[in-house]
């Protein structure tokens, strides 16, 4: 079963982020009191612990949040996801793909430890379709989008 491990904020961009157990996401927007939220297609970050555990088997004591995730997860390989897929989160909660990885900014405190992170390949990005509280624990389904078919 796929679930949410932490929520994680920050006041600021180009940092690590807490894991604060629960927060809530604005629809359209992003996690309230966030650094980076700002209603553009980036409007939740989520990382699971499988792509944290590939940096600890480098030997980095990491943990969620360090990657500055919104939302850290369990259970489900989020970079195989395709751009559109929906992710139904708690009660009510709906995420929509929108960005498999990104580009590191240079100041990225992880990159300067090892000389590689793992957010850039296996990150995603979502927006908010419909918002609500989303705490720690919390159980995630995934629905695929429907295939398109080619001519």
């Amino acid at each position: 079963m796929a679930k949410v491990i932490a929520v994680c904020r920050s006041d600021t961009k180009g940092v690590r982020k807490e894991d604060v157990k629960q927060g809530t996401l604005i629809e359209n927007f992003g996690l309230e009191s966030d650094a980076h939220a700002d209603g553009t297609h980036r409007q939740a970050s989520l990382l699971d612990m499988s792509s944290i555990q590939k940096m600890r088997d480098l030997g980095l004591a990491v943990n969620p949040g360090d990657f500055a995730e919104n939302i850290t997860t369990e259970g489900i390989k989020l970079y195989e996801l395709p751009v559109g897929t929906v992710l139904n989160i708690g009660r009510g909660i709906v995420l929509q793909v929108t960005q498999i990885g990104k580009e590191c900014h240079v100041g990225c405190a992880i990159f300067k430890q090892v000389g590689k992170c793992i957010m850039p390949k296996e990150g995603i990005f979502a927006r908010i379709i419909k918002g609500g509280i989303i705490k720690a624990g919390d159980k995630i389904t995934v629905s695929r989008p429907p295939k398109t078919e080619e001519h």
